[in-house]
């Protein structure tokens, strides 16, 4: 027998990859993981060496064999029963997720090791941790024109809320005031509580869809309503005390949103935390997720992310997009600053929003943006965690109501709204504009509900402009491209009055690199609604002004002028290459780090 490549013992590596698969069968086949096939099958692995490659192990699923890791499993076909039977004996199984071919569980290390080369596995994944002003949006964004011109307030809508639960607030009840709009809770974080002990998920809630029953009336100067205020809240709690959760519990919170479907009408699902990207979104368990959400008739509108001030390597904030807004199905919504102002016309990009590409696929993104920076909505509790933590979050009852001193249940500090920034704000923004558009045309589908909403965001944001960090008065260059500002300025009037039929899919395109002529375009897709039309051109969708020229059939995004020139730059090939990120903790898109506002 002639072998190309020897190994001790005359066994070739080549052989043993072929092999690979039906030794793994054998050795996972009995009733016990015994000591003896542990140390076999470590050997197998050891001589098959770089033909064993890592390649369906995520990159930050890094551990000693010997311990044990908590992991999302990704199947390629829908797993038997036997199959997840002889695997559940190995370590422990702790949820099947129906529907994106997955399941969480607690395997050694080495068992994980050796699953990389069952051909039955797709990715394995570590169960990643989590952590986690409305009166001025309402009239920037259109959606105090809505209410008035077409009679919407998200009525009968229902949005889930996928966060760290949302608290019983006056603000979120019905129009009588004698029931809640919370229709549903439930928490998947132990204890079972679904409350807001962080103080996150209600701040989110309330820019849905608080009615501003605890800012209205004689004494009030200015009212915080939602852009859907009376749209209903599915409250599904995934992030602790401390803002911590797990991307299992994420999965399952999805997965029961698309289960509650028909019972509350869920048109909307809100995702404002996210993860750095490790690898592709089609092996990404969260981004499948999501797409099921997708598939079945669900809006998925999810955060950018913050890192928009990294310049890690020089790359000016440039592939800091979070997953699960790195799939090309969903929203994926950038944070603005309104300045202290109700009008567009001085507000600038968030100097800390995330900036697509994204990492790997360089998939264009944000999709759109919409007011994120120190944004006031609802208070949890005065003794929440955010507050306690960032008691600067605080307002001041007397900025809103004028007879303060005189009413006993307000105190300086208010005990109903308080203020965070972060494309987590910006995010319930578009998700409200869901409700609305789609409570006045019910038939939408979510690939029409994002080709309208972006075709017809405002192209009026600044090319250029600086953001000063409110805490450390550093200052951040801007510019409006495509990959800072997506299709533009959410503009929820302008959708509405949209006639425009999508019959394709609005998955958002993909960026590529030219190394001759050192430009970046947007690659031309046919399958796609965005494709070469009149209509849905690149031109109308993102505005002329992301674009430095053209190439051939391509237009050109990124031009030698852009930001770094060409390929030189240290932050290229982070931006362009292969790189991932190295920090695997998930956060809920939220800070009190904004930037400067002069209407504070």
């Amino acid at each position: 027998m002639k072998y190309d490549t020897y190994t001790p013992g005359g066994t070739n590596r080549a052989s043993l990859a072929n092999r690979a698969p039906r030794i793994l069968t054998s050795a996972l086949s009995g009733a016990r993981f015994t000591t003896m096939r542990l140390i076999q099958l470590t050997v197998l692995l050891a001589l098959a060496g770089t033909a064993f490659a890592g390649s369906k192990i995520a990159p930050d699923l890094q551990a000693d064999a010997s311990s044990t890791v908590d992991v999302i499993v990704q199947f390629v076909n829908p797993p038997t029963k036997q199959q997840l039977k002889q695997l559940g004996a190995y370590g422990r199984m702790k949820q099947i997720f129906d529907g994106i071919n997955a399941a969480h569980l607690t395997l050694p290390m080495s068992v994980v090791q050796a699953l990389a080369n069952d051909p039955s596995i797709l990715y394995i994944s570590p169960d990643r941790n989590m952590a986690g002003s409305l009166d001025l949006a309402d009239p920037t964004t259109n959606a105090t024109a809505v209410w008035q011109q077409y009679g919407v307030d998200g009525t009968g809508i229902g949005v889930a809320i996928i966060d760290s639960g949302v608290s019983l607030k006056n603000d979120l009840n019905t129009k009588d005031a004698f029931g809640s709009r919370i229709v549903y809770s439930e928490s998947f974080v132990s204890g079972g509580d679904p409350s807001d002990l962080y103080g996150h998920g209600t701040h989110v809630a309330g820019i849905v869809a608080a009615n501003g029953a605890d800012s209205t009336g004689g004494n009030f100067a200015r009212t915080f309503k939602g852009i859907a205020p009376n749209a209903n809240i599915i409250n599904l709690r995934v992030l602790d005390q401390n803002g911590a959760g797990t991307e299992s519990s994420v999965i399952s919170a999805i997965q029961r949103a698309i289960q509650l479907q028909s019972t509350y009408n869920i048109r909307v699902l809100n995702l404002s935390l996210g993860h750095p990207v490790y690898e592709s979104y089609t092996l990404d368990p969260l981004c499948q997720a999501v797409e099921q959400a997708w598939r079945a008739g669900i809006v998925v509108v999810t955060a950018a992310g913050n890192y928009g001030r990294d310049n890690t390597k020089g790359r000016h904030g440039y592939g800091t997009i979070a997953s699960p807004g790195n799939d090309p199905y969903v929203i994926t919504v950038g944070a603005t600053s309104m300045n202290g102002t109700p009008y567009r016309s001085d507000d600038t990009i968030a100097s800390y929003s995330s900036k697509g590409p994204t990492l790997v696929d360089h998939i264009v993104k944000p999709d759109l943006v919409a007011p994120g920076n120190n944004i006031i909505s609802l208070l949890a509790s005065p003794t929440c965690t955010l507050i306690s933590q960032y008691p600067k979050t605080q307002v001041n009852a007397a900025t809103y109501c004028s007879n303060c001193e005189t009413l006993g249940t307000y105190s300086t500090a208010s005990a109903s709204y308080f203020r965070l920034s972060g494309t987590s704000m910006a995010t319930p923004m578009v998700s409200g504009a869901v409700a609305l558009l789609l409570q006045y045309q019910p038939s939408l589908t979510p690939d029409q509900v994002k080709a309208k909403l972006m075709k017809t965001a405002a192209k009026v944001l600044p090319q250029y402009s600086t953001g000063t960090d409110i805490l450390t008065l550093v200052k951040f260059d801007n510019q409006s491209d495509i990959f800072s500002v997506g299709a533009g300025y959410l503009d929820i009037a302008a959708a509405l009055a949209s006639n425009d039929t999508v019959m394709l899919p609005a998955r958002s395109p993909i960026a590529v690199y030219n190394s001759v002529t050192k430009t970046v375009t947007i690659v031309r897709d046919f399958s796609v609604v965005w494709g070469n039309s009149v209509v849905w051109g690149d031109s109308v969708v993102w505005g002329s002004v992301v674009f430095s020229g053209s190439l051939g059939s391509q237009s050109v995004v990124w031009g030698s002028s852009v930001v770094w020139g060409d390929a030189t730059a240290s932050g290229f090939s982070v931006v362009w290459g292969s790189a991932t990120n190295s920090n695997s903790a998930m956060t809920a898109m939220s800070a009190d780090d904004g930037d400067e506002d002069p209407g504070l």
